[in-house]
């Protein structure tokens, strides 16, 4: 699908698909304009999470998790009342509005709209928060391996929730206190949870967005086809674009499944190009072909043999129908 940011081929910007419904739990995240800071200093990071805190007091939605890095925040939400949307919009604005008031500075502070992934806690709560709590040290490559020195720098770092996780800081009242249950009860959930992020180090990061669904969904596929469903029943311009892309990956996978068991080569050149869509040289670069010309020739005569040969004929037939 479209990222935030991202543009269209008419030119015009993307606006990240929502799904919202009463107890969802997501990752948040934005960027600064330009990836530029969006804070100067530790009274804009202070400032940021008073206006969290009056978010969470106003809106009623949970926060889980968090970290602020110099040119964008992470935040783990849960929206009690389905209400992410303006929970999201009026902190944005009201924290580029203090801020640009504090620095005496005009225009947009954020890069769009927050992106926002659906998140089905139960299996992923703790990979999430891990994966929160590891940005201040996260190498950028996602290969690399996190150095084992950087524990301490993680274990100082103040602007993000793992410190009390780590039992290391009190919880502010604005920070719900309900996910230490993924780890254990008690202390002992503190301990459990600084055994595994210390784990963490040493080997690369586990990336929970390895499984992300469409660019939308960490979860299940039962809560795959409740989004699905919801944005289904969607009629904005960026819902059709994505169902459109949903429906045609259905095909292509459906394609694929058909291809696997079919011994002639010629049919599924002809497939891929006829049904699938794919352009001819990348079909031709997987066939040994010299480029497209070889492939537009070998789909000519296929087609030509198959008007005299109705079992060839029914088999492209019944290929054809994947795309209805």
């Amino acid at each position: 699908m479209t990222n935030e940011g991202e543009a269209r081929q008419d030119g015009s910007m993307a606006r990240p698909i929502r799904i919202e419904f009463a107890g969802a739990v997501y990752h948040v995240m934005a960027r600064g304009n330009e990836r530029r800071a969006i804070f100067f200093d530790d009274q804009d990071r202070r400032r940021f999470l008073e206006t969290v805190a009056e978010m969470v007091e106003q809106f009623g939605v949970r926060l889980h998790a968090y970290c602020l890095m110099p040119n964008h925040y992470h935040l783990v939400v849960e929206t009690p009342r389905g209400n992410l949307s303006q929970a999201m919009g009026w902190l944005q604005v009201a924290y580029s509005v203090r801020f640009n008031h504090r620095h005496r500075r005009s225009g947009h502070l954020f890069q769009g709209r927050y992106k926002a992934q659906l998140v089905e806690a139960d299996s992923y709560a703790q990979g999430l928060v891990l994966y929160v709590h590891l940005n201040p040290v996260r190498p950028r490559s996602k290969a690399a391996v996190l150095p084992a020195e950087r524990a301490r720098e993680l274990n100082r770092y103040r602007w993000s929730s793992h410190r009390v996780y780590a039992g290391w800081a009190r919880r502010p009242s604005w920070l719900s206190g309900q996910w230490w249950a993924y780890w254990g009860r008690g202390l002992g959930a503190h301990t459990a949870y600084r055994r595994q992020i210390a784990h963490a180090f040493g080997r690369p990061v586990d990336n929970p967005w390895d499984a992300l669904r469409s660019g939308l969904v960490l979860g299940s596929e039962q809560l795959w086809r409740r989004v699905k469903r919801i944005l289904s029943g969607k009629n904005g311009q960026d819902e059709r674009r994505w169902q459109q892309r949903e429906d045609w990956r259905t095909q292509r996978e459906r394609l694929q499944q058909l291809l696997a068991a079919e011994p002639d080569r010629r049919v599924r050149m002809w497939a891929r190009v006829r049904v699938g869509g794919e352009r001819r040289v990348e079909v031709a670069r997987d066939n040994g072909y010299r480029d497209g010309s070889g492939v537009t020739h070998l789909i000519k005569r296929l087609e030509a043999e198959a008007a005299q040969v109705p079992s060839l004929a029914r088999k492209l037939e019944n290929l054809s129908r994947v795309k209805s």
